[in-house]
This record gives C-alpha cells, structure tokens and sequence, in this order.
C-alpha cells in the first residue's frame, strides 16, 4: 500500500485531498492529511469584514467537514520533515512515513519582521485585514473612525492574493462615501511595486481607477521600520509617510517546519518547478498553494488551477511516466472597486491581464480588465462556489489553462 501525506488543510491541501481520495484507488493508498488547525477560513472573505459586509460566521467552518471519509485527518503540529528518510515528524514525537509528500503549508503574515509594527499601536492606529481578528478588529474601528489620514502600506511582496490591497482602498472609498466623511479622509497607498500591480496593462488601468478616486500612491516604498509612536513609515532610503491610520500587509512567509527541515527558501518557501509542482530538490514531493515559490499569484484561483492540472499529472507519475509541464501560472483574480462594482482579471506567467470577455469567449458573462456590477455579483457569488464545490474537489468547466480566446490582444482585434 502505498503511503500519501499532505501537510496544509487550507485551500490546495482540502482540494486535493478531495480530488484524490475520488481518483486514487481505495485499495492502494492510505492518505493522510496533517494540520494544526481545526478551523478552516475563508480567506478572500476578510477583505470584506471591514466594511460591514461579511461577519465572522461567513469565513469560518469546521475543517473536518470538507475531507473526505476515507483521508485519515491529524490535528498536530508538524516539526519538521526528513526527506531522506521520507518521514514527517509531529511536534508531539509522532512520526509519519511517506511515499508521496504533498507539501500544501500555505503562508502567514509576520508583522513582527517590521519593527515597531507589532508592538503599542497594533489593533490601536495599526491594523491588517490578513487574518480574521485583525478584520474584525478593524471592522470595529472603521466604524467609529471620524476621518484622517488612513495609510494601506504593503511591507514586502510576495503576499497573497496581490490584488486585495487595491481592493481595500477601492471599498474604502466606497465605504466612507457611505458614511458621509470621505471628504475628511485621505486615501495613501504605499507600495513596494512601481505602480498599482505586477503587471504593466493592468497597473497602468488600476493605477487610472486609483486617481480618479482621489487615492494617493506612494510607488517604491520599501518600509524598514514603523514608529507608532510618532505615527510614521520610514523607509530604507528615508522617506517618510505620515498617518492617521495605518492598515498593514505585512511581511508573508512559508511555515516554520520548512525551516526547521533546511527545505525553503529565506522566506521559507519551497523551491517548486514552474511546470510540474514538484519540488525542485526532491522526486516523491510536490508543493501546492502558498508554499511555493513559484512567481505566480498567491490566490486561492491559482491552487484551483494547480490542483486541477496537477492530479492527472500525479496518476501518471506514480505509475512510472513522466510528469508533463502543465500549469501554466494561471491565475484570476475578482477586484471589488466599490459603488457595486468590480473587476476581473486573467493572467499566467507568461500573458498578462488584456480585456476580453470570461469565460466565454465573446459571450462572458463577465468582461475583463473592465469595471461591471456582473464581476461584483461573480466575486459575492464565489464564497457559495468555494464552500460548495471548490473545496470539494468538484470540477469546475473552467479551463485550468490560461486561455486567450474572447481576449484582445495588442492589435486591439479578437483573439480566437
């Protein structure tokens, strides 16, 4: 019998978990999934806390509901892993062989990387919407919040889903319109990036929406220390940002048992091969979601896409073929842009964002790289689709290769 452990119960380890447990024979494996934590989050879901829009009983479920019967489910901490003996070891001494690893560990926010981010003005002046008590927390403060100066500051790319920082300075517009003060208040974000987003077309459009709602961008800021205090960033070449109100992402990084076992990088990712998920330093081990270091997006759309070319690719390998240079870094992503609205973009490594229409090509429904009250219906609809059939391993009819057709490329014409 063959031996499967999956460490990570997020997004691409339940999907998977569910999508082999249907594929692999019943007889011939045993899978394991391994995870320290009992509750799983629906993670596009904090962006839209703060705003009244979503309450804690709408990103919260029991993990256990969503892996399937036959998945032998561990609630333990991993320690670390031992690629040359192909075990896993458990915090609590537990060891677990392995034939196969899936390492699915995902990334979480270090605001303690910054100096003086973590320390008296956070969940006072500082705040992050990147896990649910910190969106709660900030849901409690927008409420009361009578204007000022309000700073979103990235710390240091790659961070997960890289679009929901615009996101939240679009809804935060929207948002203070609602309440009657946004004249009182001014919209800074402060980046890392040269402009709005990663890539030039779809920058060049966000950065457009950006400044014809008046949001301020301070491009090519590389925050090296917070004084909270003085209420101030200060960056690696001195400049400062002044605020009233600083909404942080801060530093992401892998999991700490990928730097107790020497296999990440310095941010303890692993080293994944582009096309296949395998890890680079090892044959019997993918990486999926998070935990990879992959220039691709960190958004639950990309494990989507990972898991649905990744599985026929594992039942060819583990019965002896080679492993077939199938995902493409496809990713899409919804941009709430507030006042009922949003848009949609599509994107893999090598094609970056271009108009069109999604997923029909000429049909849409939805339109790309365009403000629509459709994609704002899409982006609400999607927590019911993640819960209900992402989750779940069930397929969806999206291609998980990028395609281009119903896209306009450079000539302004159709394509396909």
């Amino acid at each position: 019998m063959k031996r499967l452990v999956i460490l990570g119960a997020g997004t691409a380890g339940t999907m998977v978990a569910n999508r082999l447990a249907r594929e692999l024979e019943f007889e011939d494996w045993r899978i394991t999934v391994v995870d320290s934590d009992r509750v799983h989050y629906y993670q596009p879901g904090f962006l839209l806390i703060p705003f009244g829009l979503y309450e804690r009983r709408h990103v919260v479920r029991p993990k256990r509901d969503y892996l399937p019967r036959r998945v032998e489910t561990l609630f333990g901490t991993v320690h670390h892993i031992d690629p040359e003996r192909n075990k896993v070891y458990l915090e609590d001494g537990r060891g677990l062989a392995y034939d196969y690893l899936i390492i699915a560990t995902g990334s979480h926010i270090h605001p303690e990387e910054t100096p003086g981010l973590a320390e008296d003005g956070w969940n006072r002046s500082i705040f992050t919407f990147y896990d649910l008590e910190g969106s709660l927390a900030l849901a409690r403060k927008l409420r009361a919040w009578e204007g000022g100066r309000l700073v979103l500051n990235v710390a240091e790319m790659p961070i997960k889903c890289p679009v929901a920082p615009l996101e939240f300075l679009f809804l935060a517009d929207w948002y203070f319109h609602q309440r009657g003060i946004r004249d009182r208040v001014e919209l800074v974000y402060a980046t890392p990036l040269p402009g709005a987003f990663t890539k030039p077309k779809a920058s060049e459009m966000l950065g457009g929406l950006l400044a014809e709602k008046g949001i301020q961008v301070v491009p090519e800021f590389n925050v090296m220390e917070v004084d909270p205090d003085g209420r101030r960033l200060i960056s690696y070449d001195d400049q400062v940002v002044e605020y009233d109100l600083l909404v942080s992402v801060p530093v992401h990084m892998g999991s700490e048992a990928i730097e107790r076992s020497g296999m990440g990088d310095e941010l303890n990712f692993v080293p994944t091969e582009r096309h296949t998920l395998k890890a680079k330093h090892h044959d019997n081990i993918f990486v999926l979601g998070d935990a990879t270091d992959l220039p691709a997006s960190k958004a639950g759309s990309v494990a989507h896409f990972q898991v649905d070319v990744f599985v026929p690719n594992f039942k060819r390998y583990v019965e002896g073929l080679e492993l077939l240079p199938t995902f493409d870094g496809h990713a899409n992503c919804f941009i709430e842009s507030g006042f009922g609205k949003g848009l949609l973009i599509d994107f893999n490594y090598d094609v970056e964002p271009l108009p069109g229409m999604y997923p029909l090509p000429g049909l849409g429904p939805m339109p790309l790289l365009r403000e629509s009250r459709v994609n704002h219906w899409g982006k609400l609809l999607f927590r019911w689709i993640y819960w209900n059939i992402l989750l779940k391993g069930k397929e969806l009819p999206l291609p998980a290769q990028m395609s281009l057709a119903g896209k306009w490329t450079h000539g302004g014409g159709h394509h396909g």
